[in-house]
């Protein structure tokens, strides 16, 4: 079983006012497939403006997994929600996170996690 906790790394910039920020990701492998809890941070004011999903991108930007958010966290911040069954090809060592929120749409900036 591979295990990889990554805080903090993130690559790009950013263009939205409020984006969901990667507090922490845990990636851990089982068999052929990768769970990925990942924590968020965003200024959730409710049904208006929430962070409403993440996905898992290799360096191409292809989606290998993705997780929608169906409602606000306005009181749960940081809040950590989880996907498994994310297939990861062979030898990749790194994918990225990427986030979203129901107003600015996809954030510009990728999480890095390595597989290693």
């Amino acid at each position: 079983m591979k295990y990889a906790i990554l805080t903090a790394f993130i690559l790009g910039t950013a263009v939205q006012a409020d984006p969901a920020d990667v507090v922490e990701v845990t990636a851990t492998q089982t068999g052929d497939s990768w769970r990925f809890d990942v924590t968020l941070l965003h200024p959730d004011t409710g049904w208006d403006h929430y962070a409403d999903g993440w996905e898992i991108v290799d360096a191409a930007g292809n989606v290998l997994g993705s997780r929608p958010l169906a409602h606000p966290h306005v009181n749960e911040q940081p809040f950590t929600r989880s996907t498994s069954g994310v297939m990861i090809p062979d030898g990749t060592r790194e994918v990225f996170v990427r986030t979203r929120c129901n107003v600015d749409d996809w954030h510009a900036s990728l999480f890095a996690v390595s597989l290693e």
